[in-house]
């Protein structure tokens, strides 16, 4: 059984993200779905997850999705999936593992995780 607690006051100035729920369970093998809604004016921009499973190493790269008029998207392993609307972002892990017990980060840019503590997903399996 995997424990999700999402944790996203905010991003950067003008674009406000926060989780749709506090706290998600998943079963090895099986899916979860992790949500954050966000507001911005920006037309075309691009949202980003990354996994940090360690504090002794960086997070990691995920996927990045276009959203508000981009449609683009770079999902380099499969098992990860994304539906993004005008104001919100899902990350989709299929075929949960024990490996993927991790602090999950959604984002607007590389360059908002400069604040870790204020746009975070735990999920532990």
């Amino acid at each position: 059984m995997a424990s999700f607690s999402p944790l996203f006051p905010g991003l950067t100035a003008g674009v406000t993200i926060s989780p749709d729920q506090d706290q998600l369970t998943g079963t090895e093998g099986k899916s979860v779905t992790m949500k954050c809604n966000y507001q911005t004016r920006s037309t075309g921009i691009y949202l980003y997850w990354y996994k940090h499973d360690s504090d002794l190493q960086a997070p990691q790269f995920i996927l990045r999705k276009g959203a508000k008029g981009y449609t683009d998207e770079y999902i380099p392993d499969k098992r990860y999936e994304s539906r993004t609307t005008s104001t919100s972002t899902e990350l989709i892990i299929t075929k949960l593992t024990l490996a993927d017990t991790a602090l999950y980060y959604c984002t607007r840019s590389d360059f908002d995780l400069f604040d870790f503590e204020r746009q975070k997903h735990f999920v532990n399996l």
